[in-house]
């Protein structure tokens, strides 16, 4: 039987490097949902190619683009945010790759894992934002979540190995961005297309710049913590630039397994689709010998504060890695049209959570407040 496949934003990085994974092994795959925000030329290709059931177009402006193009070939065209949600846990659908940018993959992710879905995550928002609820949501209703990010995907893999034994620690590790040799006044005067050239990874442009401030890797901390219960002190970042080493998992013995890789999304995410199995999906491989040697080094906190911003939001709990994520959407946004310098988008998370309006165990409704308050108020520092 094949998996039937929803891609929550097929058109960004995640979503069309899933559909390469999918065109690879049409005869294990079969798409089913596809949408995005309002890349409609490419929604519109993607669907036609994949001979999708079913397709939103989130943007509801451009509904009538897609609708006139894709309703002749008999798929079933759909508009809004709302309609996504309906439809990411319909009937017929096996796998939600969840690959939408920022806080809002939330709400179709949670329809989904209502649904008791299998959800690929690569949104790590969605669980930096509401961690507590999307983890709990999964329990009651019987979803799964397996991850797509590289890092954690190779966590994943790690405890599979590990069987039963208990964790000691995990080491996440981050290639340190475009700008890990410059020193911190070149760093404050970085442009955003210079913080866009990352060295070994190819992603969309939020990701990109968080992975140049580093809150991608702080991020991934709190993920972490949820994905697989762990403390804030059982998280340990690594500066590892040649990217080769994804993440590695620390025993009470000293004994750590790692897992090893070139730089290739395609590679956890096809893990992701096919678990257990694994795929080939056109991945370059490890030529050991060709490496040289592998490196690492202790994050800089001075130099990217971010991560340590990261790191006292997880520890503070509540509502305040949700309020973190949107001061930092906002900033990142203001970053990428010149409207702010690099280190700005620390400072303005710094004042987000100095000045929360704290929550300890939040809510649903209390986890969309405060998105929405501190995206203002964040907006306000801007303008």
């Amino acid at each position: 039987m094949k998996r039937k496949i929803a891609i929550l934003g097929s058109t960004g990085s995640i979503g069309t490097q899933t559909l390469d994974v999918i065109r690879q092994h049409r005869d294990l795959f079969e798409v089913e949902l596809l949408s995005a925000r309002s890349s409609t030329g490419l929604l519109i290709r993607q669907a036609l190619e994949f001979d999708a059931a079913h397709v939103v177009i989130c943007d509801e402006m451009r509904y009538q683009e897609v609708a006139d193009a894709l309703q002749p070939h008999g798929t079933k065209v759909w508009a809004g945010v709302d309609s996504l949600c309906d439809l990411a846990g319909m009937d017929g659908v096996d796998i939600v790759v969840g690959a939408m940018v920022g806080f809002s993959g939330l709400r179709p992710t949670l329809a989904a894992l209502r649904a008791g879905k299998v959800v690929a995550l690569a949104n790590k928002e969605t669980l930096v934002a509401a961690g507590s609820v999307v983890t709990r949501t999964a329990r009651e209703h019987g979803g799964v979540i397996l991850p797509v990010d590289s890092e954690h995907s190779a966590i994943f893999q790690c405890l599979l190995a590990a069987g039963e034994n208990p964790v000691e620690r995990v080491h996440l590790t981050a290639s340190g961005g475009p700008f890990r040799t410059w020193e911190r006044q070149r760093i404050a005067g970085a442009t955003a297309a210079q913080a866009l050239k990352h060295p070994n990874w190819d992603m969309g442009a939020k990701v990109t710049i968080d992975s140049a401030t580093m809150m991608n890797k702080g991020f991934e901390v709190i993920e972490a913590r949820w994905l697989f219960d762990l403390k804030p002190e059982q998280i340990h970042v690594v500066i590892h630039p040649e990217s080769v080493i994804h993440s590695m998992v620390e025993f009470v013995d000293g004994a750590v397994i790692a897992q090893l890789g070139c730089p290739d999304m395609r590679e956890p995410i096809g893990f992701a689709l096919s678990f257990p199995q694994r795929l080939t999906v056109g991945n370059k491989k490890l030529d050991f010998a060709a490496l040289g040697g592998l490196s690492f080094e202790e994050p800089d906190m001075s130099r990217f504060p971010c991560l340590g911003l990261a790191f006292e939001a997880l520890r503070r709990g509540g509502n305040a890695p949700c309020a973190l994520n949107a001061a930092n959407e906002v900033a990142v946004a203001a970053y990428l049209k010149d409207l702010i310098s690099f280190y700005d988008i620390a400072k303005i998370g710094e004042r987000a959570l100095s000045g929360l309006n704290f929550a300890a165990d939040p809510s649903l409704d209390d986890i969309f407040e405060t998105n929405r308050e501190v995206a203002a108020i964040a907006d306000g520092y801007i303008h």
